[in-house]
């Protein structure tokens, strides 16, 4: 038996009467290259677990969601990417959950991590900066997501790991599952997309700095993170236009700050009603991957960041949740470790605008992925 079959799930969006409740009954894994509609192997799946969620032993609550950022490139009919470096992990998982007995929630064990190792330099994350800006200049893409990578070797309990990544402050969409092999824990403080009855919602994240007075009048006065805010705003949008009720878009919250660990976060909600007939399959295709960490257009940005990321993205950046009767509750995996066998992978990186200073865009995700990576060291 795999060592991570013993961590027990916490899907993000599980109802909290679940948690401590979940026991695995069905399971759908795929990977590039197996040929099908990884959006319409979704729908199917989840469709059969549908009927409306009660909280008795042996029923089935929902089903747990994790897309790769490939596999929901896949879904837009854009570029995949480099390969993962951690092929492990599926690009689409699927785990069907029952209620069980009330379990005590059990204590994680030691662990260790480290020491990280980048997958390219600053100076080559800063060229990478350089190129989507030129990029933008020949008019190809307005602004682009660039993301790192980063692995360490670890030991001990993975539920102490996936505790801590799970468990960093605002983690409001964090959550872990694990599969043979692999696990995938997200600290994650950003909703991709809900549908509740006919009303589907993203709330986009967008714009970091430090949670400081002074990070704050940073944050709300850059004319350059407004613009990249207000640019992926536009485009979720416009990806929910594609299966919404004509006219039925709208933007009820417009960069809302919040905490996440020690940066604040800019977020924005956009709303609309579902067109009659908009399934999961088609919602999926219109809103993978998640806008935020790809950019605007999509599949320019997608063909763009491929050729400058020398290491696949993975689970990172990419959709985890749950879907429980009709209702579908999906973050994005930002601030997301996997593990393997051997090694504890984790990617940061942000949006880049006309306006970004290289430097600055390297330092930005560097503060992310410390973030994480302090948790992990003060979980050890």
């Amino acid at each position: 038996m795999s060592v991570f079959a013993a961590v027990p799930p916490a899907p993000p969006g599980v109802p909290a009467a679940c948690r401590e409740r979940l026991v695995e009954v069905d399971r759908c894994e795929w990977r590039l290259g197996e040929g099908g509609d990884p959006a319409a192997i979704a729908a199917a799946f989840t469709a059969r677990y549908a009927a409306d969620h009660v909280v008795s032993e042996g029923s089935v609550c929902g089903v747990a969601v994790l897309v790769s950022a490939a596999a929901g490139a896949v879904m837009a009919g854009g570029a995949t990417g480099a390969p993962s470096p951690v092929p492990a992990v599926p690009d689409l998982v699927l785990v069907a959950f029952a209620h069980g007995p009330h379990r005590d929630r059990e204590t994680s064990g030691s662990f260790a991590v480290g020491p990280w190792a980048p997958s390219w330099t600053g100076a080559d994350h800063a060229k990478a900066v350089v190129s989507v800006q030129e990029a933008i200049g020949r008019g190809q893409v307005y602004v682009a997501n660039v993301v790192g990578h980063r692995s360490a070797p670890w030991s001990g309990d993975p539920a102490g790991i996936a505790a801590a990544v799970a468990g960093v402050g605002g983690a409001s969409w964090g959550g872990v599952l694990s599969g043979r092999d692999w696990l995938v824990a997200s600290g994650s403080p950003e909703c991709f997309f809900t549908v509740e009855g006919r009303t589907a919602a993203a709330r986009p994240v967008k714009g970091t700095a430090p949670a400081t007075e002074e990070g704050r009048a940073e944050l709300l006065g850059s004319v350059k993170e407004r613009a990249e805010h207000v640019m992926i705003v536009d485009l979720e949008r416009n990806d929910l236009a594609r299966v919404a009720v004509p006219g039925s878009v709208r933007v009820p919250e417009l960069l809302r700050l919040h905490r996440w660990a020690d940066l604040w976060q800019a977020e924005s909600t956009v709303e609309c009603e579902l067109a009659e007939g908009a399934d999961l399959a088609e919602v999926l295709r219109a809103m993978c991957p998640p806008g935020s960490v790809t950019g605007t257009p999509k599949l320019a940005v997608l063909d763009l960041v491929g050729g400058l990321e020398p290491v696949g993205r993975g689970p990172a950046m990419g959709a985890f949740g749950y879907v429980c009767g009709t209702s579908v509750r999906l973050g994005v995996t930002i601030r997301t470790v996997a593990l393997d066998a051997d090694r504890a992978h984790l990617w940061a990186g942000g949006g880049i605008t006309w306006r970004s200073a290289p430097e600055a865009e390297v330092a930005e995700a560097e503060a992310k992925a410390a973030a994480v990576t302090a948790a992990l060291t003060a979980g050890a």
